[in-house]
């Protein structure tokens, strides 16, 4: 492989990565946000109360789907340097956030006029998204490196069985048993154990929260296909995937 060609592949991949951990940090940042679940379709969501959600489900899929597009075109090593790159970057991030959360606010702006309502509400409003219950960042890194590293690893597992074969298939399998995994994980230890919620209900929300991430899962089949076809026609042929 040629220095051109060894330089357009790790650009590539720099890029992956950066994608990555931004899609990672922002998802432990808009996490924390509640929303409604197709409220008009499923009122009485699946156990007769509407489905309430965290934003983060939107964007973590998206994490799955970076992992396997490396996976497939990258092999097993890039793709567990990206999960691990990812874990120091969100560590580093919210240590970043601790510190910034403990550095005491101001209640007068820099040029000495006091504005104490529009200036209380602002840091009641930071503390709202970046006070994080330690507890949760726990369930949530823990559930992270097990489901990814999962995901990596079942995904070549499926690969090598298949012979290189139906990439929908180690796509989907090893995304849907990485949430599971995922799921009960963070679940588990924020809610059942740190919030002290009954388990009827910690498993009504777990079960809940997996269905959409099976439906992400399916949805993002036919851009792994997109992403690894971009991948490949931009990088050289001989590009190891092993």
């Amino acid at each position: 492989m040629g220095l051109h060609e060894l330089d357009k592949t790790e650009k590539a991949f720099a890029v992956l990565m950066s994608a990555f951990v931004v899609v990672l940090v922002l998802t432990n940042v808009i996490g924390v946000k509640l929303f409604l679940a197709f409220h008009t379709v499923l009122p009485n969501g699946f156990f007769g109360e509407p489905i309430t959600l965290t934003t983060g489900i939107i964007t973590y899929p998206v994490t799955f789907l970076l992992t396997d597009v490396v996976c497939e075109v990258y092999g097993r090593k890039r793709a567990n340097l990206m999960v691990l790159t990812g874990f120091g970057m969100s560590l580093l991030s919210l240590i970043l956030i601790q510190i910034a959360s403990i550095v005491p606010g101001s209640q007068v702006w820099p040029s000495g006029n006091p504005n104490f309502e529009t200036v209380a509400e602002m840091q009641t409003a930071f503390d709202s998204v970046f006070s994080l219950p330690g507890i949760l960042i726990f369930g949530s890194m823990t559930a992270y490196l097990v489901a990814q590293l999962t995901d990596v690893r079942l995904f070549h597992f499926i690969k090598r069985m298949t012979k290189d074969r139906h990439l929908w298939l180690r796509n989907n399998g090893s995304t849907m048993v990485s949430q599971l995994l995922d799921t009960v994980i963070v679940n588990s230890i924020f809610l059942g154990y740190g919030l002290g919620l009954e388990w009827v209900v910690v498993w009504k929300i777990i079960f809940a929260s997996y269905v959409f991430k099976l439906l992400f899962a399916v949805i993002d089949t036919p851009f792994i296909y997109l992403g690894v076809f971009l991948l490949r026609r931009y990088l050289p042929r001989d590009t190891n995937s092993n």
